[in-house]
């Protein structure tokens, strides 16, 4: 499960290349192009590993996203703490990365955000809907606390943890640029360590930084209006 998502990506985008080449259009370079939909289709089949990864222990994956009635109060406290904290170092290293990088912030945001048909555009939504229920899931719900107790130390398993999630993004897709490369594996890196740390911290706030993660993504999309 710590490299799922990373096979996935790549494996979905292997299979765009291998149509997008019979189709004689392409082929690896154009099915970057459409990661937005390798993301949508990698995430259904991650929530479908997690459904079955949980039921043969005997657990339910929907517990992950259970608000917690007796500490609300407590954890939307938590919450918009972490969000006055955590959205400064989700965005800033990206742009900071991308001027070291490339001496500018738009060369890579230009790679990974390439034009799109508008109806390919609408079913990327399907991107930040199915992500929230795949990626926290799977590294901090599902990962984390096995880890934990594989290595008998929680700290470790944080950052291996969060690691592997950074790591995924340049499967996502996966361009063969060696500073793009850098870019994707560390933009999202002190964002996950830090919402690892959290969710390590107070595993309450789970369904809240859920419903976060898909709003940043869901954002993130608008890129595509200016395109």
């Amino acid at each position: 499960m710590l490299v799922s998502r990373s096979v996935l990506f790549l494996a979905f985008q292997a299979l765009f290349a291998l149509v997008f080449g019979l189709a004689g259009k392409g082929g690896w370079a154009e099915s970057a192009r459409w990661w937005v939909l390798v993301a949508a289709l990698a995430n259904l089949v991650s929530i479908a590993l997690l459904v079955k990864a949980f039921r043969a222990e005997g657990q339910r994956y929907l517990d992950l996203l259970h608000f917690s009635r007796e500490s609300v109060k407590t954890d939307l406290l938590w919450f918009f703490g972490a969000c006055l904290i955590g959205l400064p170092i989700a965005s800033m290293p990206m742009s900071a990365l991308a001027v070291l990088l490339f001496g500018d912030s738009t060369t890579p945001v230009n790679m990974l955000f390439q034009p799109l048909p508008t109806w390919a555009v609408a079913l990327g939504l399907f991107f930040p809907l199915t992500i929230a229920f795949a990626e926290l899931p799977t590294y901090f719900g599902y990962v984390m606390p096995r880890l934990e107790a594989q290595l008998k130390n929680g700290w470790a398993a944080w950052v291996l943890s969060a690691l592997f999630l950074g790591i995924q993004h340049c499967f996502l897709p996966l361009i063969f640029d060696g500073r793009f490369l850098l870019w994707r594996a560390g933009m999202y890196l002190p964002f996950a360590l830090f919402v690892g740390l959290i969710l390590k911290l107070r595993p309450s706030l789970f369904p809240y930084l859920v419903i976060l993660h898909a709003l940043m993504d869901l954002s993130a999309l608008s890129v595509y209006l200016l395109h």
